[in-house]
């Protein structure tokens, strides 16, 4: 079988692997829902070498890039990524284009591409972020695979009108939405405003991750983890609906909510702990 069949029944393959799949259709569910207009969001996707070698020759990188920070931590490990400048709306009819698997280099400190990201594309400007989440989220949850980052429309309004301390906010959170507390009960923790890209949010990020599934950068948008795909995306679209509310609400005067007896009576029915100095009882 010649080079050429081998690269295209190798690409054919690749865009049938499970992984790049489950890539196409989030992608296409947050631009749906406004979250990510024009090059906005990021993610990340942990993997098995077993299920990208299903898939993906691993033996054959394309090429590689120098990343501007080290992570040692993840040596050795797979990833599927969005690429830096690229519209999730476009994933869907080109993942090849848009998306990438990439390998973090035995040293941690580059990254080899074994699958995407064609015409010289490089990963996510917030590659940093996401790996620096990832190190710290596998500290605490080693079924961790997923950093999501979306420009959640009501979140980010919110952090425009509500006072920006973490508990306050995840307490009004929790009052809007009977779920919330159950989907979130370690709450959200909350940024200061700090300029995108750069290592310094991704550290930022990071120290929150160890505590939290969670981070807003007010004005910008929202980061969320979890295991799978399905979780990750349904706990960021936990917290905008409860955003959603209480924008709605606005500054109209609230006759009842739900009280923290409540919301302490939901913590043991669901059996899970509710963060810390939120509740008054």
């Amino acid at each position: 079988m010649s080079t050429n069949v081998i690269e295209t029944v190798g690409y054919i393959a690749g865009v049938e692997a499970p992984f790049i799949k489950e890539m196409k259709e989030i992608t296409h569910h947050m631009w749906k829902l406004g979250w990510d207009e024009l090059n906005g969001g990021n993610i990340s996707y942990l993997l098995d070498e077993e299920e990208v070698a299903k898939y993906i020759n691993v033996l054959k990188p394309l090429r590689t890039i120098k990343l501007t920070f080290p992570v040692a931590e993840l040596a050795g490990k797979y990833f599927i990524v969005t690429g830096s400048g690229k519209y999730f709306r476009n994933v869907v009819k080109d993942p090849e284009a848009n998306l990438g698997v990439l390998r973090v280099s035995a040293s941690g400190e580059s990254v080899e591409v074994l699958w995407g990201l064609s015409n010289g594309a490089v990963p996510t400007s917030e590659l940093a972020s996401h790996f620096m989440s990832h190190i710290e989220r596998l500290k605490v949850d080693p079924t961790h695979r997923i950093v999501l980052h979306t420009h959640a429309t009501n979140v980010i309004a919110m952090t425009f009108t509500h006072e920006l301390d973490e508990l306050k906010f995840t307490k009004t959170l929790w009052e809007m939405c009977t779920e919330c507390l159950v989907v979130f009960p370690d709450g959200v923790s909350i940024l200061p405003w700090i300029v995108p890209g750069s290592s310094e949010i991704g550290r930022q990020t990071a120290a929150k991750m160890k505590d939290h599934r969670v981070v807003i950068w007010p004005h910008h948008g929202i980061f969320g983890t979890g295991s799978t795909m399905d979780t990750t995306f349904g706990l960021i679209e936990t917290v905008e609906k409860a955003a959603a509310i209480y924008n709605l609400i606005g500054g109209r005067e609230i006759k009842q909510t739900i009280t923290d007896q409540q919301l302490y009576d939901l913590a043991v029915a669901f059996k899970v702990t509710p963060k810390a100095g939120i509740l008054k009882l």
